[in-house]
């Protein structure tokens, strides 16, 4: 399986499997959930006891991705998660989805490749799932915020879609000309959903900061491309795309939408691909 280590302070050592557990040479134990998912969380780890992503918003993207609303983004990602991929120089290439949320993009994007990913996210309820959906891979509720599980210089690919991006531990874990993909809203991502909700549609570009952030820690930057797509969303699509986003979680601004029955909208991400510096 994906090789972690272990997450008790101060111990950092090899996680090796024991049946259904993992532990370390200094004792520390780590029981496999009976979904297949193991918790390395620490107390230290989590600012409340319902850490990560709300159940709402887990179970709003679950929906939104199973209508099929992302297919055409995960066919523009395919081409760049291949390149992502192939940088390893052993034929089962280490890959880590940080924020890897119920699962959906790990197997649609690595589906051949289940013994080198490891998917991690804070919300129990997206690794119950994400772990039922692909039980051949390997997946972590943790806290990617934090140290990750994992060691210096082991990730041929790292992968962020919509999620965290801790620069300086994705720098620490990533091997020489590693490869991280990452994907975030674009500027009129549900434009047209903001503007109906907020009465403004702020637009703010955010791709050129992530490309300074990542060039600090030692990543140079391989291209930026806009992935852009329109939709006609129904009533319960509206619904969950409010959910899973954040956006309009006033009553005042769901009160806006009451008359709507369908709406159509902007999808649009930027996706950036950079590789580790030698």
């Amino acid at each position: 399986m994906f090789q972690l280590r272990c997450t008790v302070r101060n111990c950092n050592l090899d996680l090796k499997r024991q049946a259904t557990s993992l532990v370390c040479s200094s004792g520390h134990h780590f029981d496999r959930a009976k979904e297949g998912y193991w918790s390395l969380i620490q107390p230290q780890d989590r600012k409340s006891v319902k850490a990560g992503d709300t159940d709402t918003a887990v179970l709003a993207r679950h929906r939104w991705l199973e209508r099929g609303h992302a297919n055409e983004l995960i066919e523009f990602l395919t081409p760049w998660a291949s390149k992502a991929a192939a940088c390893s120089a052993t034929e089962t290439p280490r890959i880590l989805d940080l924020g890897c949320g119920e699962g959906s993009f790990g197997p649609a994007l690595f589906g051949n490749n289940a013994d080198g990913y490891c998917g991690i996210d804070l919300s129990k309820r997206a690794v119950r799932m994400a772990a039922r959906g692909w039980p051949e891979a390997t997946w972590v509720l943790a806290n990617a915020d934090r140290t990750l599980p994992i060691h210096d210089q082991s990730i041929d690919c790292t992968m962020s879609l919509f999620g965290r991006r801790p620069v300086s531990e994705i720098s620490r874990i990533a091997k020489p000309n590693a490869m991280c993909l990452i994907a975030v809203p674009a500027e009129d991502d549900l434009i047209e959903l903001r503007e109906k909700t907020q009465k403004a549609g702020h637009r703010r570009s955010r791709w050129k900061t992530i490309v300074d952030e990542f060039s600090v820690a030692g990543f140079q930057f391989v291209k930026h491309q806009l992935w852009k797509q329109q939709m006609k969303l129904d009533r319960e699509a509206i619904n969950d795309a409010l959910a899973m986003t954040y956006r309009a979680v006033r009553h005042s601004q769901h009160a806006r939408l009451e008359s709507v029955t369908a709406m159509q909208v902007t999808l649009a991400a930027d996706v950036l691909l950079f590789q580790r510096s030698v």
